[in-house]
């Protein structure tokens, strides 16, 4: 939950915490259950439970659980990392999949989290957690690195003075390592992350750019580590992360050269 316990519940506040209860875990909930994870009376829950059915936030299955309704997709879709973002990237990221036949992914930075926006995952893919609409912290995954690395001094500072979760043995869990890792980003112009959630993944990453020549998204393969060469995917990564730069209208991907920026956070 996102729910800030210092601050007395609006109407407004009470009607996110119904939305914020559900989860990729949890997709369906009865009302028992949305009143419970919302921290809400069972009267309140179900007055908001019938308005929001009734608009189409949520939708009532068979069972008489409930889930998120199509409404709230048409709304999210309108957000700046939304529909123009995933509609520029598709023909690069599936030109990447028919390449690679693994999964790739678009992501964009959300505090010390990513988002996924979009992915493309094949049958005989490794799996991975990830999902659209899902998150992961930044310092675990090969899009996050870059969008920290790009991101401006103080998210990169904020994230760094968060705890780092650590998800296996290779997850980077020192603040100071990490500022080397995002170091070494700025200067590649690209990230390879290996191990740092799935044990036998590896990523490799790239930053996409806007029309004012700012990072504002990333791209990702993620390959089974024993059967991948990280640095042999780096060329397809970012010259699939420069045309969607391009695509977006990015000045500085209508030059021959594709420097990055190497100066410390």
């Amino acid at each position: 939950m996102r729910r800030n316990p210092d601050v007395s519940p609006t109407v407004v506040g009470r009607v996110l915490d119904v939305l914020d209860a559900f989860s990729s875990e949890r997709p369906v909930l009865t009302l028992s259950e949305l009143s419970r994870r919302a921290g809400l009376p069972l009267s309140t829950a179900h007055r908001l439970v019938r308005e929001l059915t009734a608009r189409g936030a949520l939708e009532r299955d068979e069972s008489g659980g409930y889930r998120v309704g199509l409404w709230l997709w048409e709304i999210a879709s309108l957000a700046p990392h939304g529909t123009g973002l995933r509609e520029a990237a598709l023909p690069f990221l599936e030109d990447v999949y028919e390449a690679t036949h693994q999964n790739v992914q678009l992501a964009v930075l959300d505090g010390a989290e990513v988002v996924y926006v979009e992915r493309i995952s094949g049958r005989d893919a490794i799996r991975i957690q990830t999902r659209v609409g899902g998150r992961l912290p930044a310092h675990v995954t090969g899009v996050g690195r870059v969008l920290l690395a790009f991101a401006p001094p103080q998210v990169q500072e904020d994230a760094l003075a968060a705890p780092l979760k650590r998800y296996s043995e290779r997850t980077i869990s020192s603040a100071d390592e990490l500022r080397r890792v995002l170091a070494d980003v700025r200067r590649d112009g690209y990230a390879i992350s290996e191990g740092q959630i799935e044990p036998d993944a590896v990523s490799v990453a790239a930053p996409v750019y806007g029309r004012q020549d700012t990072v504002v998204a990333a791209i990702s393969i993620v390959a089974p580590a024993d059967a991948t060469d990280p640095r042999t995917v780096v060329p397809a990564v970012r010259a699939a992360a420069r045309g969607i730069s391009r695509a977006l209208g990015a000045p500085r991907a209508r030059t021959p050269f594709d420097g990055v920026r190497s100066e410390p956070p």
